[in-house]
């Protein structure tokens, strides 16, 4: 086992002890409680934050990938019965980039060997084909009944259809996202557009480069990839460590950019590889080495070029939150998958 399989093993079962536990109390289920410790909601799972459990299965099921364990496979299973349970005994909900980021997890639990899955990612793929519309040039909405569409939705969808086959849609979202969010003098992706006011939302987030850049390596856009990979090194990793983009959401940002930075590393050649590999490991490196001990293993903190929190203030800090410490565990993943592959 290498040294960064280690560290991912050690950031999953840091998750696993803190945060995985069953809803309401039913024998046969398990989800990550948004916060640790955990109030009363979080303890009821009242904090439901779907996409945050997305990302939770997906790393579970790197972990499954990097080392196959039986007990692991069963807490898979579990965990994509209790989705469906927890939200109300449906796969979607209203928003498009969400339902997206569990089909990318549910198509890779098919290749870990888990339970068969096709419903939901049937499901998924059908709700994310109803969210296109001509409007604004094509792309799909960020969520039903709003004006406006942007790189997490498109990106993600983007993926999963050209990983179900579906390419002709999947380069139908890269033609969109390429003609209207990428900003032509830095080569960074821009956070969206308002159709009904034309305004172009001009946010730079990490995972809007991570979604695009899969986009990019799905679709063999070797040049729109590399250029991809280009300014986010210039951009986005100062001292060459991916940005923190605080807790809530955003403590999962940079772990998605890292992932796809990961694939980049796997699947370029050149320039562009190299730099995508150093991105990955310079940040897993800060990440390991600002965390923190804490009950059952490490506490990352929500930027990794700073010290994680001491326990006497973690209760007002972003590492309370499950994002942040799925966000360092998806680095760590993408981090050993580069060094096993060597």
């Amino acid at each position: 086992m290498s040294i960064w399989s280690a560290r991912a093993d050690a950031a999953e079962t840091a998750v696993r002890q803190r945060h995985l536990r069953r809803v309401w109390l039913l024998p046969g289920t398990v989800l990550g409680r948004s916060t640790w410790p955990a109030d009363l909601g979080g303890r009821l799972h009242r904090h439901w934050n779907y996409w945050w459990q997305a990302h939770l299965l997906d790393c579970l099921v790197d972990a499954q990938l990097r080392d196959p364990r039986p007990e692991r496979l069963v807490r898979i299973d579990r965990f994509v019965r209790s989705v469906r349970l927890r939200n109300r005994g449906g796969w979607t909900n209203d928003y498009y980039d969400d339902i997206a980021w569990l089909g990318l997890a549910l198509q890779r639990v098919r290749s870990a060997g888990g339970r068969p899955v096709d419903e939901p990612i049937r499901v998924i793929l059908a709700r994310l084909r109803e969210g296109w519309t001509p409007d604004a040039g094509g792309g799909i909405w960020w969520r039903r009944g709003d004006a406006f569409k942007n790189a997490p939705a498109n990106g993600p969808a983007a993926i999963m259809h050209a990983r179900a086959g579906e390419r002709e849609r999947a380069a139908e979202l890269f033609r969109w996202m390429s003609e209207t969010l990428v900003d032509p003098d830095t080569g960074l992706v821009l956070d969206g557009l308002r159709t009904d006011t034309g305004e172009l939302v001009r946010a730079i987030y990490t995972y809007c480069q991570g979604v695009y850049l899969g986009t990019c390596l799905e679709l063999s856009e070797t040049g729109a990839a590399e250029r991809t990979v280009r300014a986010v090194a210039g951009h986005c990793a100062p001292g060459g460590v991916l940005r923190g983009q605080g807790g809530g959401d955003g403590g999962l940002f940079a772990g998605i950019l890292a992932r796809y930075l990961a694939q980049a590393a796997l699947t370029l050649s050149g320039p562009a590889a190299s730099a995508a590999r150093e991105l990955v490991l310079t940040s897993a490196r800060a990440c390991w080495s600002t965390s923190l001990r804490g009950p059952g293993g490490p506490v990352f903190g929500a930027d990794w070029s700073r010290p994680a929190p001491s326990l006497a203030v973690v209760d007002s800090d972003p590492a309370r939150g499950l994002s942040v410490q799925v966000g360092s565990w998806m680095l760590l993943e993408a981090a050993a998958r580069l060094t096993e592959a060597a």
